[in-house]
């Protein structure tokens, strides 16, 4: 079987314009070796390799990211994550706070993306505390569920839709919106979703929380990562290589323009290392406060994965089956997964890979063969079932950038992972051997890693899958970052409930 690492349409799809593979004519090795483009990858390898190094030097140990037993004192010197501590859920908040949240998206179809199910859960988990949240967003699309993602029987949270093109983000219109409801009763804290409030409004609000799910000096990585996966007779995409330098300028931007917000919620460990590291923004303004998903969402159900198993036509004879979701595309690591699993197959015949999304790759992975099962896009309900039917979940991202919902998910499912050895992700997610495997972005190490994975058999992953939810449930739930972002809105309200612990904790 020939693989194809790169095939041509994804060239055009990953960097939006169609350009037909023209013959490079024959160059001296010297030529090939020093050319501009070529010097102006390495310097950014090297620039990069060098801050990562830093970084790493100077980061304190996984341990560090889980509050001491004893802590007591001002959270905002807190070095661990928010989620860690252990906030009572039975108790209410002292106070109900008026909350605005920018956010580029509310989820608006029966198919939204993680970000949009992360702002959701967060923002409504909050108002079912009592506290009155004001979400500015871009206009919805068409035909959106009436029941789907709405406040229900709650007044809150309450979504103010710019008007327009749907999806189309404004910020400028949204902050009239919020300047009109902050006059009627002026808003205790303020919350941005990343860049969704532009810097140059975030000087005009003193009580602003913004939340990273990803920044340029991770992008940047991630473009390195995408590169290094390169044919070796694949020339460099000149508008590839052209982003990749600018992103060195949006590191040094972001640098410059991030001390504008107030307070900085960093979603992983190794984010909150970078900001305070490399962007320069002092410690007792950055709090780590990692995602969650829905606990109640996502639970073991050995009745549902055995069901949903024989309607999708997964053999009863299967040894080992393997699962993944979401976008199928290059960043997201699929030349990898589709060249190791089509290794994988030929000498393991009874392992079988169920993709749930869609994307570019998903016909070529229909083409390896009757071992590939792929859904498409799987409504939000389905889910539950789907991780709970496979024996491991695959998350081969080449992104850095913040934490995707799908393997916390998973693991509240209690599935093992194997996930690419990220940062964010050795730090925050994967921090125990037990909870899954790691690997190195290329497609060797990837198919070592599933050699290793089908030796073990379901059994061996099912006692993976228990430590996994073990942890997912103390850390990862919907639940723990609500009740971690409440207090840090507390906290920036009235500095007096910076202090830990407290009557109500």
């Amino acid at each position: 079987m020939r693989v194809l690492v790169n095939p041509e349409p994804e060239i055009a799809m990953a960097h939006g314009s169609i350009t037909p593979r023209v013959k490079r004519t024959t160059t001296s090795s010297s030529s090939r070796r020093f050319s501009p483009l070529s010097c102006n990858t390495l310097v950014i390898v090297l620039l990069v390799a060098t801050i990562l190094l830093l970084l790493h030097r100077n980061s304190p140990s996984p341990a560090a990211s889980s509050a001491p037993a004893s802590f007591s004192g001002d959270l905002r010197h807190a070095e661990f994550s928010w989620n860690s501590l252990p906030l009572s859920l039975r108790r209410p908040p002292p106070v109900s706070l008026k909350i605005g949240v920018f956010s580029r998206k509310w989820p608006a179809s029966a198919v939204p993306g993680g970000m949009e199910r992360h702002a959701f859960e967060l923002h409504s988990a909050l108002a079912s505390r009592g506290h009155r949240v004001h979400v500015f967003t871009s206009p919805p699309t068409s035909g959106v569920p009436s029941s789907l993602y709405s406040a229900g029987a709650s007044e809150y949270p309450k979504v103010h839709f710019l008007e327009g093109t749907p999806g189309q983000w404004r910020c400028g219109e949204a902050f009239v919106m919020f300047e009109e409801e902050n006059k009627r009763e002026p808003f205790d804290v303020v919350h941005s979703e990343s860049v969704s409030l532009h810097h140059r409004f975030a000087k005009q609000v003193p009580n602003l929380i913004v939340s990273w799910h990803g920044i340029a000096l991770e992008a940047l990585q991630s473009g390195i990562y995408q590169d290094l996966i390169r044919a070796p007779d694949e020339p460099i995409n000149p508008s590839f290589n052209h982003s990749l330098g600018a992103s060195i300028f949006k590191v040094l931007d972001e640098i410059r323009f991030f001390r504008s917000y107030a307070q900085h919620v960093a979603t992983s460990d190794s984010t909150g290392e970078m900001l305070t590291d490399v962007y320069q923004i002092p410690k007792e303004r950055v709090h780590i406060i990692l995602n969650g998903v829905d606990e109640e969402k996502f639970s073991p159900d050995a009745k549902l994965a055995k069901s949903f198993r024989q309607e999708i036509g997964v053999p009863d004879d299967a040894a080992v089956v393997l699962g993944v979701a979401g976008r199928l595309v290059r960043d997201k690591g699929h030349p990898l997964l589709y060249e190791a699993f089509a290794e994988l197959i030929t000498s393991n015949p009874k392992v079988y890979l169920v993709i749930a999304g869609t994307g570019p790759w998903q016909q070529r992975y229909i083409d390896l063969g009757p071992n590939v099962i792929a859904l498409g896009a799987l409504l939000p309900s389905k889910l539950k079932a789907f991780y709970n039917a496979i024996d491991v979940f695959l998350n081969p991202t080449l992104r850095p950038q913040g934490l995707d919902q799908t393997q916390m998910e998973a693991m509240l499912c209690q599935t093992p992972v194997v996930v690419t050895r990220l940062p964010s992700i050795k730090k925050s997610i994967v921090v125990d051997d037990e909870f899954g495997f790691m690997f190195a972005p290329n497609v060797a190490a990837l198919t070592e890693t599933l050699q290793k994975v089908v030796a073990e058999g379901s059994r061996r992953l099912a006692e993976r899958g228990r430590k996994c939810r073990e942890y997912a449930k103390v850390k990862l739930t919907a639940r723990k970052m609500a009740m971690a972002y409440e207090r840090l809105f507390l906290c920036v309200k009235n500095e007096s409930y910076c202090k830990y612990p407290l009557d109500f904790d």
